[in-house]
């Protein structure tokens, strides 16, 4: 099963020194059930590109708690046994909780596919984001507008390999 895992750049780093992701249980995104249902598509690569966006959106959530951390967001795509990562069947029905799963044992660095990274220049925006999140979950519809700006730049893909030029 692939999951995505958010992070931030400092937590890169810190996977990369630790050369595992976290001892578990990690919070993740993968396509799950309720994704399938709400996402309405049968095609696995828009599934699994709406659960990177789910993880996109947890990595904004980290960076707006951590207001020293680098303003770009980090998902870090890794391939784990089926049996490794569940859903929590009491928020299936939650819309916050869509695609979420937790992986219960330790995530080596090693079973990381690939790594997506926010580019430079959408620090700003991913910055403005951050800060107007929590206006935004409160409903406000202006900071949605500016939150919603972060999603307009896309991850861009790296190798595994290139994880200590990313840090």
């Amino acid at each position: 099963m692939r999951v995505y895992v958010p992070l931030t750049l400092s937590g890169l780093a810190e996977a990369h020194r630790a050369g595992e992701l976290g001892a578990g249980p990690l919070v993740a995104y993968a396509v799950t059930p309720a994704l399938r249902e709400w996402y309405l598509s049968d095609d696995i690569e828009e599934l699994e590109y709406a659960a990177l966006n789910r993880a996109a959106v947890a990595s904004l959530r980290l960076l707006a708690a951590d207001p020293g951390a680098a303003r770009r967001r980090v998902v870090v795509a890794a391939d784990v046994p089926d049996g490794a990562a569940a859903a929590d069947p009491d928020r299936a029905l939650d819309p916050a909780a869509l695609g979420e799963v937790r992986v219960a044992g330790p995530l080596p660095l090693a079973e990381a596919a690939a790594v997506h990274v926010d580019s430079a220049d959408a620090e700003a925006d991913v910055s403005a984001a951050a800060e107007a999140l929590a206006a935004a979950d409160a409903g406000d519809d202006d900071a949605q507008f500016v939150v919603d700006g972060a999603e307009d730049h896309e991850l861009l893909w790296y190798a595994t390999q290139e994880i200590p030029n990313l840090v």
